[in-house]
């Protein structure tokens, strides 16, 4: 395992359970998160907490970021109390937040401006990968950052896949979520469906699960579709974020996204319907009002 020390800033439902794989893992650990509540759990682990990113930054080796969006990135990187202030020349700053694939590549030369080093790393497999050290993990970087960043990653996720240059992994996610779009709209268009047929869905769902049709959506998120209950998971809001980001990239390069287009008006709808903190499996709530099979 490396010696470097890691500091994690962002410890939200994805980021805290990084943290807390990092610490199990035997890293010496720093952490900071805007609600500082939420570091007392690391602390009990074994981690060191900082008053911001700045003293993080300054106390270890490497920063992983984990926060929601673009500018929460460039307020953790280059605020007044920022990673950039803090952090010496040499150290790394991997980055495991989804956003813009743009922003990520000014980000990495502002930051090499000053001699640190950055890497793209974003992550997918939900809350579930966060806690269970799971993840996939989509990298963009220098080929000798990213090596320096592989233990680190090694804690967090099981496939590491290195894609190129930095913004390369922010690409790919977006990719992702494209997929993720079509996959919950199919699943949850199948089942209502299957529901207005007059099957019993969960019979269905037994059956598909043996076929082409099987997919980790069928397979862990139909039951919040069919109970049209949808705890905490990923949120629509942010998946709705990321679905602009992707469509942004579209019309960047000249591809056409009708699904990923339908999808982000549906999660509009629900964010506007006072849904942003629905699991994503909610695309279903939708069809099935849609459908009048809800009130």
């Amino acid at each position: 395992m490396t010696t470097d020390r890691v500091g994690v800033a962002g410890l939200g439902t994805m980021g805290g359970a990084m943290a807390a794989n990092l610490a199990r893992a035997g890293f010496p650990l720093a952490v900071w998160n805007r609600t500082p509540g939420r570091t007392h759990e690391l602390v009990e682990l074994g981690a060191s907490a900082a008053a911001s990113p700045a003293a993080l930054a300054a106390a270890v080796d490497v920063v992983l970021v984990c926060v929601s969006d673009t500018p929460d990135v460039d307020a953790v990187l280059f605020g007044a109390e920022g990673v950039a202030v803090g952090a010496a020349p040499g150290s790394l700053v991997i980055d495991c937040s989804t956003i813009d694939p743009a922003a990520t590549r000014s980000y990495a030369a502002r930051l090499a401006e000053r001699g640190i080093a950055f890497v793209d790393a974003p992550v997918t497999g939900g809350s579930e990968g966060a806690r269970n050290a799971t993840l996939a993990i989509l990298v963009g970087g220098a080929d000798a950052d990213v090596e320096r960043a592989r233990p680190v990653l090694a804690a967090i996720g099981h496939a590491i896949t290195h894609l190129g240059p930095v913004g390369a992994g922010q690409a790919a996610k977006a990719v992702n979520q494209v997929i993720l779009a079509g996959t919950y709209l199919g699943v949850a268009e199948g089942l209502v469906l299957a529901i207005k047929a007059g099957l019993d869905p969960e019979q269905v769902v037994a059956a598909l699960s043996t076929g082409a049709a099987q997919s980790w959506v069928l397979a862990n998120r139909s039951g919040r579709m069919l109970a049209n209950d949808y705890p905490l998971g990923f949120r629509v809001a942010l998946h709705l974020k990321d679905l602009g980001i992707a469509l942004d990239l579209a019309r960047e390069r000249g591809a056409v996204l009708p699904v990923a287009a339908l999808a982000a008006q549906l999660e509009a709808g629900l964010v506007a319907n006072g849904h942003a903190d629905d699991d994503m499996s909610a695309l279903a709530r939708a069809l099935r009002s849609l459908s009048g099979l809800d009130a």
